[in-house]
């Protein structure tokens, strides 16, 4: 069975990467990547390194997708949180399996040529679960 390697970052929703980082970036002296839009997700993400681990800052791009819809009825803070997985198919058919409820049946492109997918609060103590396959060396 493929297994869970690290928790890889924890996703923050906010209306503005830039206003994140004063605090994060700038005040705590977290080293921060580039920035990058994830198009069929609506957002702009940044990562700031946190250890091993990272804040994955999301920002929306647009009027409509997950994250705005997240914002509106919750406002900023943490979003989800990552789980890094070996063999990210497999988990997929392995929590299947399970009766867990899936948001992403099937591994989609996320951020930083990385393969995605999400498991639904409800399956989860009501956390939104992003599990990530790396597709290049750490």
């Amino acid at each position: 069975m493929a297994r869970v390697l690290r928790i890889n970052h924890i996703g923050l929703a906010t209306e503005s990467i830039a206003e994140a980082l004063r605090v994060f970036g700038d005040g705590l002296g977290l080293a921060v990547s580039g920035e990058e839009e994830v198009p069929g997700d609506n957002v702009r993400v940044v990562f700031a390194l946190v250890g091993e681990s990272r804040f994955e800052f999301l920002e929306p791009v647009g009027e409509e997708g997950p994250l705005q819809k997240f914002l509106e009825k919750r406002g900023p803070g943490i979003h989800h949180i990552c789980l890094e997985v070996e063999d990210l198919s497999e988990m997929l058919q392995h929590l299947d399996a399970l009766g867990v409820e899936l948001i992403d049946r099937e591994p989609r492109p996320g951020a930083n040529g990385t393969m995605v997918a999400f498991v639904h609060p409800k399956s989860a103590n009501g956390v939104l679960v992003e599990l990530v396959e790396m597709q290049y060396e750490r």
